[in-house]
């Protein structure tokens, strides 16, 4: 491990060069760069979930810790890391003090591994428009996680104003078991789905974007019943389908399994696998380009169009939080700027 107290985008790469150099094998064969943005209360855990990835998705992980944006003078303190405790490749965590915070991607860009994608994970509240953060906008894949805001319905309507295609968002990811166990179990029913339901938090992002999925699958409306038993931490306690003949499908969490009802058929158990962040970031990093289930499943969840249309580009939207105009929060000046940009230029979505 090398580090570097208070130096420059420079030295950083020369020294990643050079442990690269002694690195060997364990350097080669990059299939992506991981961009993790964090704060340093929560940077343990995004490392842990970093390595566990890196371990399983051979990557260059850029870890971008933004601190103390008032502080009068821009400082970068890094660590080059190759084969240590981010796993077994390169990696760089990178904390950066001041204006240069706001600027991340003039460091960042030079240490992205050639001709490989990009994906960024926002380890805190994402951006309310991700268009204001570069290291958004020149990102192949964008991973969020609304779980981090307050109000969960209110976040997934703000993904679904603010998504481009190669957007996701972690809520999405904790709903695979669900959908697997529900998939299967259709294999074995006949009839149309008349009607269907899922029970769980009806604030829970892994809920909506669950209801939204059976939604836009199913053809049918589907809501979202509000209980809090044995709901667990993805906020769903159980799905229920009825069909025309009179048959019920019912998927309910019993403890650590799943319960699988069929009407006329035994009941079967699975197993409800203990999924940490470093695993649902793994499955995120194996999918590559526009989800386009996802999307389906955030436009039914919101009840907004068209998301399957949007365009892959997004142009920046520079925004300055240290000094909002005319007193301004900065979330208003998000807001303005963006405005300004739609008024001036093509919007996403607008064709290229």
């Amino acid at each position: 491990m090398t580090t570097l107290w208070d130096t420059t985008g420079t030295a950083v790469v020369k020294a990643l060069a050079a442990e690269r150099r002694t690195g060997g094998a364990v350097t080669s064969g990059n299939a992506l760069t991981l961009v993790v943005v964090v704060d340093e209360k929560h940077i343990g855990e995004a490392e842990r979930a970093a390595a566990r990835a890196a371990a399983r998705n051979p990557c260059r992980v850029l870890i971008v810790v933004r601190r103390e944006l008032d502080a009068p003078k821009p400082r970068l303190d890094a660590e080059i890391l190759v084969g240590g405790r981010l796993g077994p490749g390169e990696a760089i965590v990178m904390r950066m003090y001041g204006r240069l915070a706001l600027h991340a991607e003039s460091v960042t860009l030079p240490l992205l591994a050639p001709d490989a994608p990009v994906v960024t994970w926002w380890h805190t509240a994402p951006p309310e428009v991700i268009a204001t953060d570069p290291l958004g906008v020149y990102s192949d894949r964008r991973i969020t996680d609304v779980g981090w805001l307050d109000k969960g319905a209110a976040g997934l309507k703000q993904r679904a104003k603010d998504y481009a295609p190669g957007d996701t968002d972690l809520g999405w990811t904790r709903t695979t078991q669900w959908r697997s166990a529900l998939a299967s179990s259709f294999d074995t029913l006949d009839g149309k789905p008349t009607s269907a339901r899922v029970f769980g938090s009806s604030d829970a992002p892994p809920a909506l974007l669950l209801a939204g999925w059976l939604q836009a699958r199913l053809q049918i409306p589907v809501g979202v019943r509000e209980t809090k038993r044995n709901t667990g931490e993805n906020g769903i306690s159980a799905v229920e389908v009825n069909f025309g003949t009179k048959t019920r499908l019912r998927v309910s969490r019993d403890g650590g399994d799943m319960l699988v009802r069929r009407t006329g058929q035994r009941d079967q158990r699975l197993t409800i696998l203990d999924r940490d962040l470093g695993d649902l970031l793994t499955e995120e990093l194996r999918h590559q380009g526009a989800d386009d289930v996802y999307a389906a499943a955030l436009g039914a969840a919101t009840d907004t169009n068209g998301l399957l249309q949007r365009d892959f580009v997004r142009s920046h939207i520079w925004v300055d939080p240290t000094t909002p105009s005319k007193g301004a929060s900065p979330k208003e000046a998000v807001k303005r700027a963006a405005a300004q940009i739609k008024k001036n230029a093509k919007p996403i979505g607008a064709g290229s």
